[in-house]
């Protein structure tokens, strides 16, 4: 599995060079490390945490500027199996977090405190996907 912790610069401005007005909504599939990698100079670099525990940090740190910015966790659920796809694709966590507009989205990238939890992260994730996807209708078929 090919790892995939932070944006790329291409894809960080092919991001950014979309409407930023709108509502959008991010499939965040997440997989962690069995053991935490922190920074050799990190406080918490010779912890032994798990890749889940220092995600739980990212998640403390970072919620008070979620709440701040009106972004939400509007889904969450459980993998289970992958039925299309890569059969070596698995996901420790798997949700989606609607945000107002995207400039709420670069607004908490760009916070000083998201800034500094964000190591929680870049410690815990072996890899995952993040997509940005403009809300739609929902409804009772397919296409």
């Amino acid at each position: 599995m090919t790892e995939f912790v932070d944006p790329e610069r291409e894809q960080f401005e092919a991001f950014k060079g979309l409407d930023r007005d709108q509502p959008i909504e991010m499939l965040n599939l997440v997989k962690f490390r069995d053991i935490a990698e922190y920074p050799s100079d990190h406080e918490l670099a010779n912890a032994r945490l798990t890749g889940a525990q220092a995600y739980r940090n990212y998640g403390a740190e970072t919620a008070p500027i979620i709440k701040r910015i009106g972004a939400s966790i509007v889904w969450r659920g459980a993998f289970q199996t992958t039925l299309i796809g890569p059969a070596d694709e698995s996901w420790d966590e798997v949700f989606i977090a609607r945000y107002p507009s995207a400039h709420a989205f670069l607004e908490m990238v760009t916070d000083p405190i998201y800034r500094a939890a964000v190591v929680h992260r870049q410690a815990a994730v072996k890899t995952s996907r993040l997509i940005r996807c403009a809300p739609n209708e929902s409804g009772n078929s397919f296409g």
